[in-house]
């Protein structure tokens, strides 16, 4: 199962590495690539809960098929898109499908996991589960980056062979297909779809219709409000998609704000970084892969320790510890972007991702041990679902930042180079669109004044550029201080798998998880 879910990490991350070459070749909009990357998390966001409850329904080893089915195919159609004016859209429905599929194969893997393993020993199989899972989105862009100096287009073909080995060891595995009794809330489905896919498109299209645009305002209020809907039809429908009640654990609710802040920064990391290495510090897509490897050495021995802290004191100290030094980290990274120099930055990106790493497996395997029965799937999805939906917002958010602030920056310095404000405005708005879309930063070519005047701005470009960034990383420090508030109120103690898997009382409810003892 570990195997199986592992693309499905490798694709949070691998497509921020090839950005550039991608809209190279497809000649795609700066929103368009945003899109591109986020429209795989957003499905698997909105998708997720629905994967785990078919999953209980038709059993575990048959959705898991399917999902990996439905995840390589959609690869398969995302290496294949053409060139001309239907390639964005190709590449944006696919990899949606790629998060549909994702959605179905990650919380039967988990069903599995947890069918598998005896109670005594299930908390630490899925400590590995999720430790695995962060550390997997590490590969994505060091694959990345080998996979592009052939083609771009490789960077989906190679779920192709992993997809095959998955469905191999899933057969082997004799998994077997336990079902549970109810049935599938599709109007609940429906509801949280919508009313996530509604308030990312007006975080992302902010920079296109304006921040004063009544369309971006009905999307964000229009998509929240159907989400309040929906968390109202789940308290009241019998069989509900998501099973609220969870929200009664204080421990649950401060684990799931935690992962929510904390994945704002996260996903979204690999795309802002890995573009700012390419225009910035004129990396190729191996050495911006390299960049973010910084971050993940530190991602990687935190999350040991983290999980050791887990197990002897629970996981409020871990969140405690991981919300700060991520903040910290972040906001210090910030600081030495406009040194544009790699090696000045090292030690800030491994602290920043020592914070990540000591938040995420602990804050999920806490949140998934305080589950309500049996329903670990559900409270997964509970879980995963905040996640991504998170990564989706922090992109959509984030990114609209960063174009904001890029053409501001830009229009100041062509206008302080001599251009007409008319014309200023023009020529930073399609400078905005190439570096923050795909990290083009070559010079223009042309003899005209315009083209010379940006010639000769082409260094202030890219500073302009890092001090737009800036902006980004102190977002995600502000997203990690907001994530220690939350760890703050944590109850403390560590959770206990029950013992009785029908048990239906929430772990909130006993003494020993209020004391710890």
């Amino acid at each position: 199962m570990m195997f199986a879910v592992a693309m499905t990490f490798i694709d949070q991350t691998i497509v921020a590495i090839a950005a550039p070459d991608i809209v190279r070749e497809l000649g795609l909009s700066a929103s368009g690539m945003q899109w591109v990357v986020n429209a795989y998390l957003l499905a698997l966001a909105a998708f997720f809960a629905l994967g785990g409850r078919l999953a209980d329904l038709y059993g575990p080893r048959r959705v898991v098929v399917i999902g990996t089915l439905v995840f390589v195919v959609s690869s398969v159609l995302c290496g294949c898109v053409p060139k001309g004016d239907a390639a964005q859209g190709w590449l944006i429905a696919f990899r949606a499908t790629q998060g549909l599929g994702a959605a179905l194969l990650f919380p039967a893997a988990l069903a599995v996991v947890v069918a598998v393993f005896p109670p005594d020993r299930r908390g630490r199989a899925l400590a590995l589960f999720f430790g695995l899972s962060g550390a997997l989105t590490a590969i994505g862009p060091l694959l990345g980056g080998w996979l592009t100096n052939w083609t771009w287009r490789a960077v989906f073909w190679v779920n192709v062979p992993v997809a095959v080995v998955a469905l191999v060891l899933t057969a082997f595995a004799h998994v077997s297909d336990r079902r549970r009794t109810g049935t599938l809330d599709v109007r609940g489905a429906v509801l949280i779809a919508v009313g996530m896919g509604l308030s990312v498109l007006g975080f992302q299209q902010a920079w296109s219709w304006g921040w004063d645009s009544a369309a971006t305002w009905a999307c964000i209020a229009g998509g929240l409000a159907v989400l309040g809907v929906f968390v109202g039809y789940e308290r009241r429908v019998r069989h509900p998609l998501i099973d609220l009640r969870v929200f009664r654990d204080r421990a649950f609710t401060v684990d799931a704000a935690v992962l929510f802040f904390s994945m704002l920064a996260f996903v979204p990391l690999f795309f802002f970084a890995s573009v700012y290495a390419q225009v910035c510090l004129s990396a190729s897509p191996n050495q911006a892969a390299l960049f973010l490897l910084y971050f993940f050495a530190g991602f990687a021995i935190a999350s040991q320790w983290g999980g050791r802290i887990l197990d002897k004191q629970g996981a409020r100290p871990a969140l405690k510890i991981g919300t700060v030094l991520g903040c910290v980290g972040f906001a210090l990274w910030a600081g030495e972007l406009t040194d544009l120099s790699m090696h000045d930055q090292w030690p800030y990106a491994a602290l920043a991702g020592a914070g990540i790493g000591f938040i995420l497996a602990p804050a999920s395997t806490d949140a998934v041990n305080r589950s309500i029965g049996a329903s670990y799937g559900e409270v997964t999805g509970i879980t995963q679902t905040v996640r991504n939906f998170a990564a989706s917002v922090g992109l959509a958010v984030l990114g609209t930042v960063l174009t904001h602030v890029t053409n501001t920056n830009v229009v100041n310095t062509l206008e302080g180079r001599g251009l007409p404000p008319n014309v200023a405005d023009d020529v930073a708005r399609d400078i905005t669109e190439s570096i923050t879309g795909n990290g083009d930063a070559g010079s223009p070519t042309g003899t005209g004044p315009v083209a010379t005047t940006m010639r000769d701005a082409m260094s202030a470009v890219r500073m302009d550029f890092a001090e737009a960034n800036q902006w980004v990383f102190y977002g995600m420090a502000i997203a990690l201080g907001i994530g220690f508030l939350c760890a703050l109120r944590h109850p403390g103690g560590r959770a206990v798998t029950p013992e009785n898997p029908e048990d239906s009382k929430t772990f909130a409810d006993r003494p020993d998880q209020r004391t710890g003892a």
